[in-house]
């Protein structure tokens, strides 16, 4: 039986690109297929300034938007990652077998670490570490297959590394995962900065589509979007103009089709802007009110959150504990 493990962080509201580029295939492939577990990762929401009662406050958000996209407790394990000490635990042996170089490397700390030093200030550690806990994360469960976006494939290709690493030093002890990636709208762009990822925790509020915006906002939004002034009507063309492709992309996602197909249907970026607004829509109208109903039953969440951990704990305990044996250390 394959088994998978994806996360979330909640460092910010989910979006449509969450959405588009892993959550629906999580429920409409991923939780069918194998053993599948889908976790809130807040651990890795401390790698920045942040306010203590907001991360717990998404935590939540997050966990209910999981379930309300269609994440069944019956199929898959759904759980925060906090609630699981083993990731913790076996962090601290993906640090031992990391190198340095291989953590100054990831992009994510490249891009904030630069910032930040523009700025005149420095990052924290766990900014530098925390591709460790997300190996760890992976890692744990003996994930076959890590489903991601294109911004998240380097993680695991670490995790990979790390894997491979540790079951040639000390004995095999990992599966070595594979990252897997839907084949369309993989990556949903910034409708205001379509070269840059649409992220929750961007603060370019109207180029991004929350799963909980209202549809009027949704709209809104969208017949804003940035287009381009080329000529030669509506074409698919992502290096030239990505604008127009970031759309038809999205309507690809939420509608069907490809969009190089859907492209010619347009003769107007108003028509097409239109129907990419009222297509998100109704693919989120289930998700607004299946929330609103887990909002009402705050103790439902949170029993499913309380079976999911020690669901995965019983799957990962067994795996750290034989990691630490490997790696030398006594058993308690």
């Amino acid at each position: 039986m394959t088994r998978v493990f994806s996360g979330v962080k909640p460092t910010g509201h989910l979006t449509l690109g969450n959405y588009l580029g892993a959550l629906r295939q999580w429920v409409a492939v991923d939780q069918h297929r194998g053993e599948a577990l889908f976790c809130v990762v807040d651990l890795h929401a401390l790698t920045v300034e942040h306010d203590p009662a907001r991360v717990r406050r998404l935590s939540r958000q997050a966990a209910s938007l999981l379930l309300a996209v269609g994440l069944d407790p019956e199929l898959c394990t759904v759980f925060v990652q906090s609630h699981v000490d083993e990731h913790a635990r076996l962090s601290y042996l993906m640090e031992c077998v990391a190198t340095d170089g291989e953590m100054r490397r990831m992009i994510q700390y490249k891009e904030k670490a630069a910032r930040e030093r523009v700025r005149g200030g420095s990052v924290r550690l766990s900014l530098l570490t925390y591709p460790a806990l997300m190996a760890a994360d992976i890692l744990a469960y003996q994930a076959d297959e890590v489903p991601v976006g294109d911004d998240q494939t380097q993680h695991v290709q670490l995790a990979r590394d790390l894997a491979v690493r540790f079951n040639q030093r000390y004995g095999h002890t990992f599966v070595v995962p594979r990252a897997t990636r839907p084949a369309v709208a993989a990556r949903v762009m910034n409708l205001q900065d379509p070269v840059s990822k649409m992220g929750k925790s961007d603060d370019t509020g109207p180029g991004i589509v929350y799963l909980l915006d209202e549809p009027e906002v949704v709209r809104k939004k969208v017949m804003r979007a940035v287009t381009d002034s080329a000529e030669g009507g509506v074409v698919y063309d992502r290096e030239g103009r990505p604008g127009v492709a970031n759309l038809l992309e999205i309507l690809a996602a939420c509608a069907g089709g490809e969009p190089e197909g859907l492209a010619g249907g347009y003769d107007s970026y108003g028509a097409l802007k239109k129907d990419v607004a009222e297509a998100v829509v109704e693919v989120l109208r289930p998700v607004r009110e299946r929330h609103r109903e887990l909002c009402a039953d705050p103790g439902y969440v949170e029993g499913v959150l309380r079976e999911g951990a020690a669901r995965a704990r019983a799957v990962a305990r067994p795996v750290v504990d034989g990691a630490y044996r490997a790696i030398g250390l006594l058993p308690a």
